[in-house]
């Protein structure tokens, strides 16, 4: 149970490590656009909220007092930690204002941003090239991220604003808005996978008790079905064999003093109470299995294979000198290869039959081969369906102890029938 369970909590465990760290890229991804976002909507702010009011059409004219109040509002209200460049440029790239002044009156190619913002009004974010010209002052400045949005001077005159903001600032917003809800994420997960952990438990648990009930009621099912079987065969012995017993006897006897032309009669009636006795017998040996402990396995099955030979089917045994095995697995091989000798001389019309057995290495094995009609998975499943439920219980009683009982039908006839279960 412990490594099943173990198996599991690993299993769980491996997903949970798989999904966070899916979730948590996601999250993070999503943090870091919505710092974006929170970066275009400081510059709308700032830009239409803060320096469209103050914006006078002397501007466009380098009027210095115009200036002079421009650059104190955005030293005061708009530049920052955050924002160490701001520029504010015409449609032809001139720059009108920054807070450089080395940079006012200098024009410089637009890029495609701008002339987009310039076209669109759409507020447009981006990571800044510091190669450029118009750049060069902010390179001291470390990775910088520029928002720009347009503006308008009191007459509709178009200008585009821009702010250079750093973009570990942009870094520690987006880390502000993903990092809470990965936390919460993690911790939630990993609650719910050490809730599943206990639970796992008591489900292992409770499959055990079943398969242990299961194995018991099989347990007993064969106990009693042996009991049943023992009592029949006594019964059998007792009766019926010693009663013909007794007569072939008799009719041998009798022959001996019989008129020559009524001794050949008695003497075939003798004869056929003995094979009468041989079949009986036969039978005793499958009802009840003799003591394998004292006549052995392969006794037992030469037994069993006793009938076949006597009805013209050549039959072998191989069973390794010296091998051992638990008298509880002894018995299991010995029914399992009873079960499918007798599915052989009921139904294959077999000329030839091979059984082996084999241990060691902490498995049993017995193995039926025949040239037989062969059983399909069709006929085998309406032989259950008739009651014939012999080897649908071997199979129940090799999965109960971790082995496995297979049936293969050779194409053209033929079946190997294959019951191997651990014997420690």
């Amino acid at each position: 149970m412990a490594s099943a369970v173990s198996k599991f909590v690993l299993a769980g465990l491996a997903a949970l490590i798989l999904f966070l760290g899916v979730s948590l890229l996601v999250v993070r991804e999503l943090g870091q656009r919505s710092a974006v976002s929170d970066t275009r909507d400081f510059a709308e702010l700032a830009g239409r909220g803060i320096v469209e009011p103050t914006l006078s059409d002397d501007l466009l004219e380098d009027d210095a007092a115009a200036l002079e109040r421009l650059d104190r509002l955005v030293q005061e209200r708009v530049l920052s930690e955050r924002v160490v460049r701001v520029k504010l440029w015409t449609r032809d790239g001139h720059i009108v204002y920054s807070d450089e002044p080395r940079l006012i009156g200098a024009v410089y190619p637009r890029g495609d941003d701008e002339i987009e913002a310039f076209r669109s009004g759409e507020t447009l974010a981006g990571p800044s090239d510091l190669s450029k010209p118009e750049n060069r002052f902010e390179r001291g400045e470390g990775t910088l991220y520029e928002v720009y949005t347009r503006v308008r001077t009191p007459n509709g005159t178009p200008l585009l604003f821009e702010t250079y903001q750093r973009s570990s600032a942009l870094a520690s917003s987006g880390r502000e808005i993903w990092l809470p809800f990965a936390v919460a994420l993690v911790v939630s997960l990993l609650l719910l996978w050490l809730i599943q952990v206990p639970l796992a438990w008591r489900l292992a648990g409770r499959l055990q008790r079943a398969q242990a009930e299961r194995e018991e009621l099989l347990r007993r099912a064969l106990e009693a079905s042996t009991d049943e079987r023992r009592r029949i065969a006594a019964d059998l012995h007792d009766g019926p064999v010693q009663d013909l017993a007794g007569l072939s006897y008799s009719l041998s006897a009798a022959a001996e003093r019989s008129a020559p032309d009524v001794k050949p009669q008695l003497l075939d009636a003798a004869a056929g109470t003995r094979d009468a006795i041989r079949g009986l017998r036969a039978v005793l040996v499958e009802i009840h299995p003799p003591n394998l402990q004292n006549e052995g396995l392969e006794s037992a099955l030469r037994d069993l294979l006793a009938p076949l030979r006597g009805h013209g089917t050549a039959t072998t045994l191989d069973v390794p000198a010296g091998l051992r095995m638990s008298p509880e697995v002894e018995l299991l091989l010995f029914r399992a290869g009873g079960e499918a000798i007798r599915n052989v001389q009921r139904h294959a019309r077999a000329r030839t039959v091979h059984v082996a057995v084999s241990g060691g290495d902490g498995v049993a094995r017995v193995e039926v081969v025949d040239d037989g009609a062969g059983l399909s998975p069709t006929e085998l499943d309406r032989r259950r369906g008739q009651g014939h439920v012999g080897l649908s219980l071997l199979e129940e009683v090799a999965a109960s102890r971790g082995g496995r009982m297979e049936l293969h039908t050779t194409e053209g006839g033929g079946t190997t029938f294959v019951f191997e279960v651990p014997d420690p």
